[in-house]
């Protein structure tokens, strides 16, 4: 089992975690519009529609997007095949929520605000030991059957079933004590003593589905059969693995709603599968499909050349965004003894040049990733620790290296000569501390065995990263090998943590919270099919988490966020690599979006296509 040098909690954590609960949030036991993780929605229970769309946006036409990899599910909560659902069936991260509706909708313009959508109104206490939500009467399926309380606890039902659907909707169910009907239209769920403030919030964001379209015995099942969901489109047409197609609902419900203006503008929506990069980006430049998110400087920079740009059809834009950088780079399988020791995890991520893969491959676009939440206030780098933080990170007096604490830690910066002396003998130095030793030009673990790993790559850009990191690598002894295999081998070692090394990311968002406990807690540590794939189990990490979710002020909440950050850098569970301060988007002109752009950035469910001259 991993080694932790912190870690008995004791009776000051809670006193730590009580400095976080001094109330800042309003009482509210009565129905409301919408519920913030902190303070007040932005937005009135009266208003008329959201300030980042166009309400008078155009309707009508075709929208196609284009993805690469496949599909084989069309249920959107399950485990199998959670990987390779549909896109846009259920809170896709670009399309949103095209079949399937949650019960209250989060806003990409606040940190993290929910309003009534499938559900009307929420209800709940100061201490948020309940919540009820009451639904809208209007709402209905797309076969025109009303979205019903018995429909929300079959759902929840389904998503008791541990290792059937995804982990996370079981962990937030086992903090619930009871859920019961009030009245005709309201659900109350009552919670335990593992809830935290934050659960309300996950619970509004839970989908609905219709009982009656789904046969609980074969529930577990992929399907490729259309579904049936309450959201604006309905699935026309599947061709399973390549396209997907919604078709407008003409009868959907919320259509006249004020979140729903100037949203879900197309008629129609058609999302084709490529299976790999290369083919997807030629099927954009021959007008496939109609907007390509692009993340690879050298790709921005120079793949843009085709008649299509020269001449306007086709239009490059740049969107700043309010969202923290998020995770991106090597996660270290703590799970594997080679990566127990914490000086071995710092040593690999002093082994990672940078400077050198940014000059020479990226055009000097990408910027280090520091930290967990860099780009925004919740970063914990070069700020030192405030008295809440110390208080916060007392019982575990070895989880943060001082320099971090202190705020004089920053990523590792070498001369971008892909060898630099000085980081070389640091990592050798760190390795020697914990046992290694060189023979025969090799490194040699503390048990007398050549020290050496595999990276799991899915594609070649993740291949050509890690080639270059097993460059640096094989100057002072490490054995690396990197191994390149197909989607579908990919996602089943990654769901059984069967790997040594793998390239991967989170998104970032300014409210972290009960998400961070699928990807660090340490209860996911042993659930296949979980985010946690570095194999986090600390006391540390655990507590930091707590206390995020326990604060009531924002200012309580970005100290936790800071500390929590703190624990991770320390640990080094992350070789992190870089990211691009804002968001590329190439899209045919006649595709075309609002002026203003929410917090999170640009927001595709708003945009809409010009009308036909």
């Amino acid at each position: 089992m991993p080694v932790f040098l912190s870690t008995k909690p004791c009776a000051s954590l809670v006193a730590a975690l009580s400095i976080l609960l001094a109330t800042s949030a309003p009482l509210f036991a009565e129905p409301r519009h919408a519920i913030a993780m902190q303070g007040e929605p932005k937005l009135g229970a009266g208003f008329d529609h959201l300030p980042f769309v166009n309400p008078d946006a155009p309707r009508g036409g075709t929208m196609r997007y284009g993805v690469y990899g496949t599909f084989d599910n069309l249920n959107p909560i399950i485990v199998r095949g959670a990987t390779t659902t549909a896109r846009g069936i259920w809170a896709d991260p670009e399309f949103g929520n095209l079949a399937f509706e949650p019960l209250m909708w989060r806003s990409p313009d606040e940190p993290f605000t929910l309003y009534g959508l499938l559900a009307e109104s929420v209800e709940t206490d100061d201490a948020r030991s309940f919540v009820e939500f009451t639904l809208n009467p209007k709402a209905r399926f797309s076969d025109g059957s009303p979205v019903r309380v018995e429909d929300v606890i079959f759902t929840t039902d389904m998503m008791k079933q541990v290792g059937v659907v995804r982990p996370q909707y079981t962990d937030w169910l086992s903090r619930v004590a009871k859920i019961e009907k009030v009245g005709e239209r309201s659900i109350r769920f009552t919670f335990n003593e593992k809830a935290d403030r934050e659960l309300p919030l996950l619970l509004a964001g839970l989908p609905v589905l219709p009982e009656h379209a789904f046969d609980r015995a074969t529930f577990s099942q992929t399907t490729l059969k259309p579904v049936i969901g309450s959201g604006p489109y309905v699935i026309d047409k599947i061709e399973p693995g390549r396209r997907i197609t919604y078709r407008k609902n003409a009868d959907y419900w919320g259509r006249d709603l004020p979140l729903k203006r100037g949203i879900d503008n197309y008629d129609e929506i058609v999302v084709d599968y490529y299976r790999n990069p290369d083919a997807q980006f030629e099927a954009f430049q021959k007008g496939l499909f109609y907007t390509y998110s692009d993340g690879s400087p050298q790709h921005w920079r120079t793949a843009y050349d085709f008649p299509a740009v020269k001449d306007g059809r086709v239009v490059k834009e740049e969107f700043q965004t309010g969202k923290p950088a998020g995770t991106y780079g090597f996660f270290l399988n703590s799970r594997q003894p080679i990566f127990f020791d914490r000086r071995v995890r710092v040593a690999l991520g002093l082994l990672y040049d940078f400077d050198w893969a940014n000059k020479n491959l990226y055009f000097g676009a990408y910027q280090r990733i520091s930290g967990f939440f860099a780009n925004s206030e919740l970063s914990s780098v070069g700020r030192p620790a405030d008295e809440r933080e110390k208080t916060l990170l007392a019982p575990f007096p070895d989880a943060v290296l001082p320099n971090v604490l202190d705020g004089s830690w920053k990523p590792p910066v070498s001369d971008a000569s892909g060898a630099d002396r000085k980081l070389l003998k640091q990592a050798v130095d760190l390795l020697t501390s914990a046992g290694f030793a060189f023979r025969d030009g090799r490194l040699i673990d503390p048990q007398g065995q050549p020290f050496g790993f595999e990276i799991l790559v899915q594609n070649a850009d993740q291949q050509r990263i890690a080639l270059g990191y097993q460059r640096t690598l094989g100057r002072v002894g490490v054995d690396v090998s990197v191994r390149l295999v197909d989607d579908a081998q990919y996602q089943l070692r990654k769901q059984r943590f069967d790997y040594d090394v793998l390239i991967s990311s989170f998104n970032a968002t300014l409210s972290p919270g009960a998400e961070q406990r699928g990807r660090w807690g340490s209860a996911a540590a042993k659930i296949n099919g979980s985010f946690n794939y570095a194999g986090v189990a600390n006391p540390a990490v655990d507590a930091m988490i707590d206390a995020m979710t326990a604060a009531r002020s924002r200012e309580n909440f970005v100290s936790a966020v800071r500390a929590y950050d703190r624990v991770l850098i320390s640990e080094a569970y992350v070789v992190p690599l870089f990211y691009v301060g804002e968001q590329w988007l190439a899209r045919w002109n006649f595709i075309r979006h609002p002026e203003t752009t929410p917090l999170n950035g640009y927001y595709l469910p708003s945009f809409w296509r010009e009308k036909e001259k």
